[in-house]
């Protein structure tokens, strides 16, 4: 039985083997025939051969992009959350404290660190901060302002009615000088019983819900600390904040350069920011700022002006301009020998072409008048007398009555204001007169020597005009003082009965027409010029995301009005059919 299983597999074996020779046989012919012996025909048949490859090579393009198109059609590249921000500011910090901000890198880091009661809005009027509503009583004297609910400190502890009264205290202390004092000047805070705040002032004012744009300090860090010495008290260096972000640690980096390092703050009233982190790096100059851009080292700045654009050849940055609700004007010192003449001031007006003056400042619109249609809406503008430098040399001429007038120009090396100064100077010396111009950094000496003191004859200056018109500040004869902002020393009993008739009434139609009123007397008073509207031009990375440019802007720091939303970071993220 065995031998016999053995044969047969014996004989399965070389039956297979005798087939498998045979095939390899038949292959080998196969292919000596069908391949070796036919490829010498190649050459015949060569562009059919070429077009084949050509068509699969197309095929096989043809699918892979395809591939390629479809999967990047379903995937798109999306800003995402994280990252660091890196903003160049001007100007030292000497406190972290808001109540002390004037140097612009100290008001860029309170606007980032402390929430303000009120806000100017993403509309460029005036909102919202950490209050959930802000309402007046019909006689504008009594506004009552609600906290938002579950507000927070960076520390845990909340923001609370106390720490509101206490900021208005401290800001209302003389000993303490804050930068806002003029803000709640003679308003008295408490709270109703039904746990609501009440400001209470002495008239009525209508634009007083800016004035509620003041950041709120905690109570519970600095109630014990001596309002004479607040400046120095350790929160100056450490502070305790509210604001989209809270304040990590500073260091000095390069020469003048110090950095201040920010992270995001998680109880932020407005949400958490796309950013992880926040740096402001502070210089004391637009050339370093300028190199830092070039140099790539902070992802934006907004403390250059179209003027320096040609410096700035880092082709990762972009620019954008947008407009602010401030103005740039020449301004006549009424109090001076010269241009206390009424008749001077119109022919000045009369003979210089502003269109020659205001192509110094590209890119900014012409603004006539000291308010704007973004604040209120004028009617009837008064006429302004048409450009006519012949007649006005005649009257100079006449004025003068052969004795040279000299004037003295005055301005601050910002922006386009100092080639706007030396075109005013071209201009008046076509008209006869002679006019020196000094231009000046905008520090406290210059607020000191110059502004308060009205040591100019004409200063050309760019002014905030606000979110809601208020002009009493520039033009009410109770500013014509040291401490004061009517830069022109303008007195007119009428003038000022207008100026405080529009800020007491909350009756926006009886606002506009004291305002029509005020730019008659101001049109034939002449105590200024208006040039041009104030741009933020801002630079920065191509690659982040910054603010909307649907965002009206009242201020430069109003960018940070969306903050939340900005972002550096970037994925690849697919789309839903």
């Amino acid at each position: 039985m065995a031998n016999s299983i053995k044969k047969r597999g014996r004989k399965i074996i070389r039956k297979f083997s005798r087939a498998s020779i045979e095939a390899s046989e038949n292959s080998r012919k196969h292919i000596e025939e069908n391949f070796f012996k036919r490829i010498s025909h190649v050459e015949n048949i060569r562009l059919l051969v070429f077009e084949w490859m050509l068509m699969i090579s197309a095929l096989i393009i043809l699918a892979v992009a395809q591939a390629f198109w479809f999967g990047n059609s379903y995937a798109e590249n999306v800003y995402t959350n994280g990252g660091t921000y890196t903003e160049a500011t001007l100007g030292e910090v000497n406190s972290l404290n808001p109540l002390f901000a004037t140097t612009s890198s100290e008001k860029i880091l309170s606007k980032l660190l402390f929430a303000t009661i009120s806000n100017n809005d993403y509309s460029g009027h005036p909102g919202i901060g950490l209050a959930k509503s802000i309402t007046a009583s019909e006689n504008g004297k009594i506004w009552t302002v609600k906290l938002k609910d579950d507000l927070k400190w960076s520390d845990g502890e909340p923001i609370t009615n106390d720490d509101v009264i206490f900021t208005a205290q401290l800001i209302k202390d003389p000993a303490v000088n804050s930068i806002y004092d003029s803000n709640l000047s003679n308003v008295s805070v408490s709270v109703s019983e039904d746990g609501e705040i009440i400001f209470s002032l002495p008239t009525a004012y209508a634009d007083f819900m800016s004035a509620l744009n003041f950041p709120v300090v905690p109570k519970h860090i600095l109630e014990n600390a001596n309002p004479k010495t607040l400046v120095e008290d350790n929160f100056s260096v450490l502070p305790v904040t509210s604001g989209a972000f809270s304040y990590n640690a500073a260091q000095t980096s390069f020469g003048e350069e110090r950095v201040y390092y920010l992270s995001s703050n998680p109880d932020y009233y407005k949400g958490k920011t796309m950013l992880g982190s926040f740096a402001v790096h502070t210089y004391s100059s637009r050339e370093s700022i300028v190199q830092a851009v070039n140099s790539g080292a902070v992802t934006a700045t907004a403390e250059l002006s179209g003027a320096d654009a040609e410096q700035i050849n880092n082709d990762q940055f972009i620019q954008k301009n947008s407009s602010l609700n401030s103005g740039a004007f020449i301004f006549f010192n009424m109090s001076h020998e010269n241009t206390k003449q009424r008749d001077l001031r119109a022919a000045i007006r009369r003979g210089i072409n502003l269109d020659s003056i205001r192509a110094q400042a590209p890119d900014t619109l012409a603004l006539n008048y000291p308010l704007i249609s973004a604040q209120i809406s004028i009617k009837e503008y008064p006429t302004i007398p048409e450009y006519d430098a012949e007649a006005a040399k005649a009257e100079i001429a006449e004025l003068s009555d052969g004795t040279p007038i000299h004037l003295d120009i005055a301005t601050v090396n910002s922006g386009y204001l100092p080639n706007v100064a030396e075109a005013v100077k071209n201009e008046l010396a076509a008209l006869g007169i002679e006019a020196n111009v000094s231009t000046y950094e905008e520090n406290q000496d210059f607020i000191t020597n110059i502004i308060s003191k009205r040591n100019y004859d004409i200063l050309i200056y760019e002014i905030e005009l606000g979110a809601d018109p208020d002009l009493l500040p520039y033009y009410h004869s109770s500013q014509a003082s040291a401490g004061g902002l009517n830069l022109s020393n303008y007195r007119d009993a009428l003038t000022d009965d207008l100026l405080l008739g529009a800020r007491d009434t909350l009756d926006e139609e009886l606002r506009v027409k004291k305002y029509e009123s005020f730019l008659e007397l101001w049109v034939t008073n002449i105590p200024a010029i208006g040039l041009y509207r104030s741009n933020l031009t801002y630079f920065y990375n191509k690659n982040v995301r910054t603010f909307s440019n649907d965002a009206k802007l009242v201020t430069t720091l109003d960018r940070f009005v969306d903050v939340t939303s900005w972002a550096v970071n970037k994925t690849t993220k697919n789309k839903t059919p």
